[in-house]
């Protein structure tokens, strides 16, 4: 199963040094039965999309709690076996979307780096709306509309696809 896991670039360093992103559980967004459900399509692409969206989303909040971290989303595309996978998401009925946890699993264990398929990146022009969507994060989980907004402006960047290769000039 495709999987994309939300990190910052000081994570992506670390688990580029290791070899490996651990310790698991990682929490990770996939194309799951409720995702499925809440976008009510069959097209497979438009779901790995969403799903890759969500993870942006959690990366953003992943740079919400480290103010020290580069400005830029960073999630990583990896495949995993079915079996690699713990635990389950509520459906889209249960509340998961309004949560945040809309497609989220969980991958059991490490995940090698030889697992990744690719890494998907915000391009340098996009950290200044970054760091405003990372700023009004908290107000817009309150219900804050400007807030929202910001948050919301950051999804207008689209990321950008690096192979596993390019690793060490992103985090360079």
């Amino acid at each position: 199963m495709r999987v994309y896991v939300p990190l910052t670039l000081s994570r992506l360093a670390e688990a580029y040094k290791a070899g490996e992103l651990a310790p698991g559980p990682l929490t990770a967004y996939a194309v799951t039965p409720a995702l499925r459900e809440w976008y009510a399509t069959d097209d497979t692409e438009e779901l790995e999309y969403a799903a890759l969206s969500r993870a942006a989303l959690a990366s953003l909040r992943l740079l919400a709690g480290d103010s020290g971290a580069v400005r830029r989303r960073v999630v990583l595309a990896a495949d995993v076996p079915d079996g690699g996978l713990e635990g389950g998401e509520a459906s889209a009925s249960d509340g998961a979307a309004a949560s945040g946890g809309l497609g989220e699993v969980r991958v059991a264990g490490v995940l090698g780096l030889k697992k990744v398929a690719a890494v998907h990146v915000d391009a340098e022009d996009a950290a200044g709306d970054v760091a405003a969507g990372v700023e009004a994060m908290g107000a817009a989980d309150q219900g804050d509309e400007e807030a929202r907004l910001a948050v919301e402006g950051v999804e207008e960047h689209e990321l950008l696809w690096f192979a596993t290769q390019e690793i060490p000039g992103l985090i360079g």
